[in-house]
């Protein structure tokens, strides 16, 4: 089984389309995707429209759940920017995405852990910055899971990470959206170092999960342009950098 797997789109519909088509050059049994789907100021509706033709596996991030939310309240400048340009159908089809996912028979997918969309699978965060988590951590969050192949997405950090088992857990990065600042739970930054759009390919054979991380140039000059028309020039630096900081 070969699986191309999609997480943290935020509605980069140009990033999206370049990893699409380098994932029908390959060839690909299964294209999953683990949430963060349209929050974004960039192309809500449109990634929408592609998502939902497609009709891929999908899980809801905590994106998905604050969008949905900003319904009876407004919310986050992203979340509130993808409520307000997309359309109620494509709303429903955003509640109707399970939190968490068993693929197939040895595959299993949850965003940010299997207990929470809000917390890092393979990072931990605390007053001096994220890293990548203990072992012993990945290890508590993993326990439970059956499945040999364990995807995450969340945190937009391309890892794969071996737990007892002949488990393997992998986050595939983010097709859209390569460094931001976050201050829960507290301050900390994520920089993948360049605006390529990231994705994983995961095939078994004999020996187990073979994992090839993909870094694809795309027109990020144009994404970027979208989010400083929409007042965002924070995402236009992140996604010209791929740097958090200018």
């Amino acid at each position: 089984m070969k699986i191309a797997i999609l997480s943290d789109i935020h509605a980069n519909i140009w990033a999206l389309q370049a990893v699409l088509a380098d994932i029908k050059r390959q060839g690909a049994d299964l294209i999953v995707n683990a949430g963060d789907i349209l929050s974004s100021p960039l192309a809500p509706a449109a990634t929408a429209d592609l998502l939902m033709s497609l009709g891929l596996p999908t899980i809801a991030g905590n994106h998905e759940r604050q969008l949905l939310s900003c319904a009876a309240k407004a919310g986050h400048p992203t979340d509130q920017f993808a409520f307000e340009n997309t359309t109620q159908a494509q709303r429903d089809w955003i509640k109707g995405l399970p939190g968490t996912l068993a693929v197939a028979e040895d595959v299993y997918m949850c965003h940010g852990t299997p207990a929470s969309d809000l917390i890092y699978f393979l990072e931990e965060v605390d007053q001096h910055g994220c890293r990548m988590a203990r072992q012993t951590q990945i290890e508590a969050y993993a326990a439970g899971l059956s499945q040999t192949l364990i995807i995450c997405g969340h945190s937009h950090k391309p890892r794969s990470c071996a737990v007892s088992g002949g488990r393997l857990v992998v986050n595939p990065g983010s097709v859209g959206l390569q460094a931001y600042d976050d201050d829960q739970p507290w301050f900390h930054v994520i920089e993948n170092g360049s605006p390529h759009a990231r994705y994983a390919m995961c095939e078994k054979d004999m020996h187990g999960w073979r994992v090839d991380h993909h870094c694809i140039g795309y027109d990020h000059h144009k994404a970027a342009a979208e989010a400083a028309k929409n007042g965002r020039d924070d995402w236009a630096r992140w996604l010209l950098t791929g740097r958090a900081a200018s």
